[in-house]
């Protein structure tokens, strides 16, 4: 999200490149070309890699609190918002960052708000049931037809057209490929289509959905679990599907659910993107899914606001040592340039593994710990819309063979008639190498570099694209999200880290295997339900 004082003063573009920042690149090398402003945004990396290498001092102050919370995702925010529903009024929320949200932060400018990482979320199916009363509380779901399906807000569900992919130098509706393809290509697509439709229904031999969301409330039927001891690619080998526009098509997704592709992701969870989104609505189709400009930063907002001043930005929780009937955890308000100690009755540790594994050693990974997956997250703002042949322009638009996911468009959801102005928000899994030496290759990476590795994706689509670009900043998620490597979803590893180390519970997607908003929000409320009932009588 800019900082930047001009953009919220809401100058004109003239002005606003008048008065451009140093760092404005100049868009390829040719003078005829405008000018655009933007940069390295996000996270506060000299913060957090004080807290991975440590040297803080010790606490000068101490705060008594009933209970902590460390971690201000969409985790630790519905465990806040479940404790205070709950009873207990005593807590604290502690983030690293100066904004809570996690990787569904958003920000905003002049033009639009627009999504920082996470952009939406798929009907509530019936066993997301932590979903379906958020939706309902924050008025996503506004009643049900005499059927008992919900009925959603109209304005959020994702405007038509809602996807489209660039294919053979035209834009075709939807992103499974259809244009151009031979007999053996289209009857791959159908078979594995149908396949996976018939698994939506499915359920095992202990009567339960083979695929559901949250996982765990999966069947635990063995002759389907063991396709977590494979790959995706494996198992499409296995099963005959062989043709490349399919192969591309699951690759696709297994990227944009789990940030790595077919040759690293596991079959159960590959087929689990296509058959665990079960929801229904009275007003759209089960594929449809909610949206909002900023995207799930929308949701972010309505669980922050009510907490107040319980939530503490840029604090670093570096210890935490359960003490019998107690918890000491040591932090670092940067704000206040001081250490702080807090002892709480009970702690949520809302935070990553790897993060969670430094603070309670007891309560570590170990070894076949979560494997996480570096992003880069750009937006990208325009003063007129994108154009092209074929379908016109969709929320989220695909590029055939590219090494990104795309871009979705922060404007799509505005009710106000076509924008001249936009934002387009892109995504790219940096899954080219294992995650260590692609965080490292991120990491080295300066604004120019991306900036011509973004501009020269989009302009095989969008060749007209710079002389449009008036602002282009950038955003790198070291540690985006937790990949679910074969053995990981189904292994003893991840049952063993969700269990509490005395009085510190444990609240992350990491715990699932899998990083989207219903996991998280499932996490937070178990974790606060293990509180509550930790506490007893006294909540």
């Amino acid at each position: 999200m800019s900082t930047d004082p001009r953009q919220r003063a809401g100058l004109n573009r003239r002005q606003f490149l008048a008065t451009a920042p140093a760092w404005g690149f100049a868009a390829g090398c040719s003078r005829s070309l405008p000018a655009f402003a933007g940069g390295i945004v996000g996270a506060d990396a000299t913060l957090g890699h004080r807290l991975r290498d440590g040297g803080f001092v010790p606490a000068n102050r101490e705060k008594r609190v009933r209970v902590l919370v460390v971690g201000g995702g969409v985790s630790g925010l519905v465990a806040a918002r479940s404790l205070h529903r709950g009873g207990v009024e005593d807590f604290a929320v502690l983030e690293l960052e100066a904004h809570a949200g996690g990787n569904s932060r958003g920000g905003a400018n002049a033009v639009a708000a627009h999504p920082w990482g996470a952009h939406y979320v798929p009907l509530a199916g019936p066993e997301a049931v932590e979903v379906r009363e958020l939706f309902r509380d924050f008025g996503v779901i506004t009643g049900t037809d005499p059927k008992g399906r919900p009925i959603y807000r109209e304005e959020f569900l994702c405007h038509d057209p809602m996807e489209r992919l660039f294919l053979h130098g035209r834009w075709q509706d939807g992103i499974i490929p259809s244009h151009g393809l031979i007999a053996a290509e289209r009857g791959d697509l159908d078979r594995f289509l149908r396949f996976t439709d018939g698994l939506k229904q499915a359920r095992g031999a202990d009567g339960r959905p083979l695929f559901a969301i949250p996982v765990d409330r999966s069947s635990a039927d063995p002759a389907w679990r063991e396709l977590d001891q494979l790959t995706m690619g494996a198992w499409l080998d296995r099963e005959g599907y062989r043709t490349e526009p399919l192969r591309w098509y699951v690759d696709y997704c297994c990227r944009d659910d789990f940030g790595a592709g077919i040759r690293r992701v596991s079959a159960w969870a590959g087929l689990h993107y296509f058959a665990a989104r079960g929801g229904v609505a009275a007003n759209a189709p089960s594929h449809a899914v909610v949206t909002w400009p900023e995207g799930n930063a929308w949701l972010v907002n309505r669980l922050r606001v009510p907490l107040g001043d319980r939530l503490h930005s840029r604090n670093a929780v570096w210890k935490v040592e359960p003490q019998g009937d107690h918890v000491l955890v040591e932090t670092w308000d940067a704000a206040a340039n001081q250490g702080v100690r807090y002892v709480a009755e009970a702690v949520i540790l809302a935070v990553p593994r790897f993060v969670a594994a430094r603070l309670v050693p007891a309560g570590g990974s170990g070894d076949g710990g979560p494997e996480y997956s570096p992003w880069m997250v750009a937006n990208l703002t325009l003063d007129r819309l994108p154009v092209g042949r074929g379908t016109p322009l969709a929320w989220d638009n695909v590029i055939y063979r590219s090494s990104s996911l795309g871009y979705v468009v922060a404007t799509h959801q505005h009710f106000s008639p076509v924008p001249r102005e936009t934002v387009l928000t892109y995504y790219l899994p940096l899954d080219h190498l294992p995650s260590a030496e692609s965080r490292r290759e991120a990491q080295r990476r300066g604004y120019p570099e991306w900036c011509k590795l973004i501009l020269g994706d989009l302009s095989r689509a969008h060749p007209e694209l710079r002389s449009a670009l008036r602002r282009l900043d950038v955003m790198v998620w070291g540690h985006g999200m937790v990949t679910p490597r074969p053995g990981y979803i189904w292994g003893h590893v991840r049952a063993e880290m969700a269990r509490p180390t005395g009085r510190v519970h444990f609240a992350h997607s990491d715990l699932s295997g899998i990083s989207v908003f219903e996991e998280a929000c499932a996490h937070g409320h178990r974790a606060a339900g293990a509180v509550l009932a930790q506490l007893g009588s006294h909540a």
